[in-house]
């Protein structure tokens, strides 16, 4: 490719889309190079603590539990007092907890504040998906899905090397230094970002966001479906960042080894995904689901043959390449699924999904290495990522090709920009 094809590929990729959505990127960014304490965590646990596998998973599943009871309170809380105000507090208390954590000493209370740790992280994740919907149009919310995925695989590439370094250095440097971006986030929220939950014209009769309740998301069959099946392919993902390094510390590798591994990941994200969401944007979603739980099972499988620091990383490239095909794709589709007034409670249930695979992989993670070996563990994942692919092939038949929120947004867009038209000539 020409220089000349390079550039207009990426004007291409980042024209259109508005302001906004640029501010909600960096904040995205900011809060993703600050990501130390994720990364380093196990390691944390198992080597500077001298816990075992089992208690680092068994921490690593109470943050996740956070993430479940988080989840849908934060959707919840989305779609009623706003996108905006739920990622100021979401940022704040994460920064608090996370500066707090890195003073615990007694197992109880890392566990404790850990929960919270979990608890505040993720409830940002509906409000911001939810925002990214309200900002931006139909047509560009795959590119701009995969632009925000980049940004987070791009802060997430950086932190992971240098948290790997950081934590050879100190640990509790990690978690301070976490703390400080992310309060540095919450106040370019607060001071970049207007709200966007959309209000109903006055006096219309239709309450949308009355009767959308989560009830009825849980009455949705094929939205439940697609939840159900991205918590497959979310407890393979989650074996990267709790089994895969007490894997490699088995194996005799240091942390500084699992940072460089890790990183592949992050950079490969940010090569790739621009070129391979221009390729995938206007494709079938089903099969571009189904590839990518294809290739995140059996691309955790290959590490059960990994002996080398190189093998590990060839390992990550392949379950890489799923990350890329399936975030912009998933998160597109649930918007595609959700009603415009119920988008935090719809965001909310689908990073439920997340939460739920944060909880459980752990848990299974810690206990199939300690009782049977890191082996019988990748040979799950291969396994796992095969049934999903099969859900996805049968849930996703008959998918309507259009979104149906496009005319309705359009319309009400239309109707926004008359009315403001007519206080300014009025």
């Amino acid at each position: 490719m020409s220089v000349a094809s390079l550039q207009r590929a990426v004007r291409e990729s980042v024209s259109g889309l508005p302001r906004e959505f640029w501010w909600l990127w960096t904040s995205t960014l900011v809060n993703r190079l600050g990501a130390f304490v994720a990364t380093f965590m196990a390691l944390y646990l198992t080597l500077e603590r001298g816990y075992s596998a089992s208690y680092a998973g068994l921490v690593a599943a109470l943050h996740g539990l956070g993430g479940v009871v988080s989840s849908l309170v934060a959707g919840v809380l989305t779609d009623r007092i706003g996108r905006r105000p739920t990622l100021v507090f979401a940022h704040v208390s994460t920064a608090l907890s996370v500066a707090l954590l890195g003073f615990m000493q007694e197992p109880l209370a890392i566990a404790a504040v850990a929960l919270l740790v979990g608890m505040a992280s993720n409830a940002s994740r509906p409000a911001v998906q939810a925002m990214m919907a309200d900002i931006v149009r139909p047509e560009d919310r795959v590119r701009a899905f995969a632009l925000n995925y980049w940004a987070i695989n791009m802060g997430f590439a950086l932190s992971s090397m240098a948290a790997g370094f950081i934590a050879e250095y100190s640990y509790l440097a990690g978690f301070l230094g976490e703390a400080v971006l992310t309060l540095a986030c919450a106040v370019l929220v607060f001071l970049k970002l207007p709200e966007s939950r959309p209000v109903k014209a006055p006096g219309s009769a239709g309450a949308d966001d009355e009767h959308v309740s989560l009830g009825t998301v849980v009455r949705n069959g094929r939205f439940m479906g697609v939840v159900g099946l991205s918590f497959l392919v979310a407890l393979v993902f989650q074996q990267g960042y709790v089994a895969l390094p007490v894997a490699m510390g088995a194996d005799g590798f240091s942390s500084s080894d699992f940072g460089v591994a890790i990183a592949v990941n992050g950079v490969l994200i940010v090569a790739l995904q621009i070129p391979v969401t221009r390729f995938i944007e206007h494709r079938d979603p089903r099969r571009l689901l189904v590839l990518s739980s294809l290739l995140a099972g059996y691309g955790f499988g290959l590490t059960a043959f990994a002996g080398s620091l190189g093998m590990y990383a060839l390992a990550v490239c392949v379950w890489t390449l799923a990350e890329i095909v399936n975030a912009p794709t998933q998160t597109s589709l649930v918007v595609r699924l959700s009603p415009v007034h119920g988008r935090g409670r719809y965001q909310g249930m689908y990073t439920l999904s997340w939460a739920v695979a944060a909880l459980a992989a752990p848990l299974l993670g810690g206990q199939i290495i300690d009782r049977y070996g890191a082996g019988w563990l990748w040979a799950g994942c291969a396994l796992v990522g095969t049934v999903a692919a099969l859900g996805y092939w049968v849930l996703m038949r008959g998918l309507p090709t259009e979104d149906p929120q496009a005319p309705v947004e359009s319309a009400s867009a239309r109707a926004a920009d008359d009315t403001e038209a007519a206080e300014v000539s009025a």
